[in-house]
């Protein structure tokens, strides 16, 4: 149960309000004064605090500025008989969650009152985790002292000290999400949330409620209100994977959005502030989608402020042994086994193959070795990858085939090669269900579609 704080010095509005929360399902407190207030935020366990500004002694403008102190402090919603724009701007300016102006409305209190104690659920759980992530990716546990990592350190240290836009661009695989969150770890901010997004995962209407949340009644299904992932984020960082697959039509939005720091719930005409630093991370062309009118310029330049571009694997190949040793102490920790050698066979297969799938790739390799070993040595026989899967090389053929005859091809075959389970197809292809179903009805692939010969 949500516990409330009322802070009023009219007995009867206290009594109002604590018999309305109460009927709301929350556990209603209240205080008289600032002090009585300020005593019982620093006391914890509230999840939200109703404020009146016009207190005597130590008005509500001196509450929310000694609130800011308090190390958990709860949202603030401000409420006040004066609507001059000095009192309710100083009251944002200290933090207060919102807030509302007397005589009350009681269905808008109800929602700003849901709205600040859902965003204190979420808040509650991001912190959970934050001690741990710091931990977990901080830019020293990037692997790699080849020079294109020795550059990218040197990259994610500059930008980690600004709050600009990033783009960061590379092949599937390569850590780009990693390097997103090393960005976050590693900047000022990193106490904040770090939200990601997938935007492949979901469909345009879902896509537009997963950022920007939604008020009850928006759409056929929105039972209740969300919050988005752009105000979870707070003042936090907002991780955009796969910027390009964002429909045409969004992307307009997301681009005033970034422009004007601002951004309205789905169905709720208000606006909300953007504080979020936001990175996008793509591993298609996104300078060739411009040209080609497939993704706005103008979004394409505001999110490239910084850029970053990650190196495939395959150009930093003496980074092989720190990886391989990395990842087996990772792959040995999450399926408790105790390979701890690679011999000397097995590390040149490593060295020899090109890995088109990147770090990702090599850990998923490594992973089925580590798996499949009976002692403490991986051997060269457990690796799914060999000297007989030569690098390419740079002749091209005589004729080279489409771009989009060449993905029909592939997704026909893993289909076949996984009898149709979409999972392990999307799994081996590594693209959402909503995108493969795109792609069978775009090719008109069925069950009897024969691969060319």
């Amino acid at each position: 149960m949500a516990h409330a704080l009322v802070v009023d010095d009219d007995r009867s509005i206290r009594l109002t309000l604590e018999k309305l929360l109460c009927s709301e399902g929350y556990a209603a407190a209240s205080a008289s004064n600032g002090h009585e207030a300020i005593e019982a935020i620093r006391a914890g366990g509230l999840d939200v605090v109703l404020l009146d500004l016009g207190l005597p002694q130590m008005d509500g403008i001196e509450v929310l500025a000694a609130a800011q102190a308090v190390r958990d402090v709860p949202p603030i919603i401000v409420i006040t008989a004066r609507e001059d724009m000095h009192s309710i701007i100083r009251a944002v300016q200290l933090g207060a969650y919102d807030y509302l102006v007397k005589p009350l409305e009681l269905d808008r209190l109800k929602l700003v009152v849901r709205r600040a104690v859902q965003s204190r659920e979420a808040s509650r759980t991001l912190q959970e985790f934050v001690s741990r992530a710091t931990q977990d990716f901080q830019v020293g546990n990037i692997v790699g002292r080849s020079a294109p990592m020795r550059e990218l350190y040197m990259t994610i240290g500059a930008v980690s000290t600004s709050r600009t836009a990033v783009l960061i661009e590379g092949e599937s695989g390569t850590g780009k999400e990693l390097v997103a969150k090393a960005i976050h770890y590693s900047s000022p901010d990193r106490e904040r949330p770090f939200i990601a997004v997938n935007c492949t995962a979901l469909s345009r209407e879902l896509l537009e409620s997963e950022l920007f949340g939604h008020v009850r009644g928006a759409f056929t299904g929105a039972i209740g209100d969300k919050i988005g992932r752009f105000e979870l984020a707070g003042s936090g960082t907002l991780f955009l994977d796969e910027i390009a697959e964002i429909p045409f039509e969004l992307q307009a939005k997301l681009l005033r959005v970034l422009q004007e720091r601002t951004f309205e719930r789905v169905g709720d005409g208000r606006p909300v502030a953007l504080s979020a630093r936001v990175i996008a991370a793509t591993h298609r062309d996104l300078a060739a989608m411009v040209r080609a009118g497939q993704f706005r310029e103008d979004l394409y330049y505001r999110l490239k402020v910084m850029e970053i571009s990650l190196p495939p694997l395959r150009q930093r190949m003496e980074d092989i042994p720190l990886l391989v040793e990395s990842l087996l102490r990772k792959i040995n920790f999450d399926v408790h086994k105790r390979v701890t050698q690679v011999s000397p066979e097995a590390l040149d297969v490593l060295r020899n193959y090109h890995w088109p799938g990147n770090v990702r790739e090599l850990e998923n390799a490594l992973t089925r070795a580590v798996v499949l070993a009976t002692g403490t040595v991986l051997e060269a026989n457990l690796l799914p990858v060999g000297r007989s899967m030569p690098a390419p090389t740079a002749e091209l053929p005589q004729r080279i085939a489409p771009l989009r005859d060449v993905e029909r091809l592939h997704i026909a075959s893993t289909l076949t090669h996984t009898g149709w389970n979409k999972r392990r197809a999307c799994a081996l292809l590594e693209i959402s269900r909503p995108t493969l179903d795109r792609k069978i009805e775009e090719y008109s692939l069925t069950r009897d579609t024969e691969e060319p010969s």
